[in-house]
């Protein structure tokens, strides 16, 4: 069965109908993981089973249309030609409209935007956007991110298409900081194609003011907010996460950022995960205990 399977008309499907309703049954505070462009859920299946064992309840919730596997997602590249951020963004909100108690929202790259769009509609109880995609008032673009990105940013026609990586463009984007040996594990594993329409929208978020890439980062419920970045990340290097940081640290809820020594794009999935996992968890469990005292 499809992931795309929906559930009586809804948009949710019966994977994340399942997992919310575990969730709601379970009486412990859930943790919503939002996954980015060239990944599907599956992705967060070691980070999920990390935050259970922590007494969390884990949800990992599709973009619109994910195929349920990575086999399925190769051969159909174009289902995720035209997705758009506020998309993703309101089909994770209907997701947690459906829980008992408010998350913890994490995501990684535009799952790290849409992680603060969240916060931004009050929705989160506490947030980590790690590698974190820019969104409007975010300006630095280091020459790396041209290099990783910047094909798919400034040339019109992958707007409305499906964008797969090479190797060689993974390997410079995410997996810099690894072997060979572990750059193709990750690559074959893990990687699918991606939304060209969400990377535009990105791309131009500070010459379209009608962009979907926006955060309200002044929202008084935002909630508290960890931002985390890879030291050696080419696709969101730590100018943009900084930048990022600067933006939200005006909100009157806490907000921290923290880099991962040594660690590029890929640090979500790489054989270093749990350490990034930790301190994820550690800023939950300060700030959202899995349960309430």
């Amino acid at each position: 069965m499809s992931t795309t399977d929906r559930r009586g008309g809804s948009g949710i499907s019966q994977r994340e109908s399942l997992e919310i309703e575990a969730a709601n049954a379970s009486g412990t505070t859930p943790v919503v993981f939002v996954h980015g462009l060239w990944l599907l859920p599956s992705s967060w299946d070691n980070w999920a089973e990390l935050f259970k064992r922590a007494g969390y309840a884990p949800l990992t919730p599709d973009w619109p249309d994910d195929p349920a596997t990575v086999e399925q997602a190769r051969t159909n590249p174009e289902i995720f030609a035209k997705k758009t951020l506020k998309q993703v963004a309101d089909h994770t909100a209907e997701v947690i409209r459906k829980l008992d108690q408010k998350p913890v929202v994490m995501g990684h790259s535009t799952g790290g935007l849409v992680a603060q769009m969240i916060a931004g509609r009050g929705l989160a109880a506490a947030t980590v956007a790690i590698d974190p995609g820019v969104f409007r008032g975010v300006l630095p673009l280091p020459p790396s991110v041209l290099k990783s990105s910047g094909p798919f940013l400034v040339n019109p026609k992958w707007r409305g298409r499906s964008i797969t990586l090479s190797f060689d463009q993974f390997k410079y984007a995410w997996a810099n900081a690894l072997d060979e040996d572990e750059a193709h594990q990750l690559y074959d594993t893990y990687h699918v194609a991606a939304s060209g329409m969400a990377l535009a929208q990105m791309g131009s978020a500070n010459i379209n003011p009608r962009t979907e890439a926006r955060v309200d980062t002044m929202n008084p419920d935002r909630g508290p907010l960890l931002i985390l970045d890879g030291e050696k990340d080419h696709t969101v290097p730590w100018a943009i996460a900084n930048a990022s940081y600067k933006r939200q640290k005006r909100n009157p809820s806490v907000t921290e950022i923290k880099k991962m020594p040594n660690r590029g794009h890929a640090l979500t999935i790489d054989h270093g995960w749990q350490e990034v996992a930790q301190t994820a968890l550690d800023f939950a469990t300060r700030y959202a205990p899995a349960k309430a005292s």
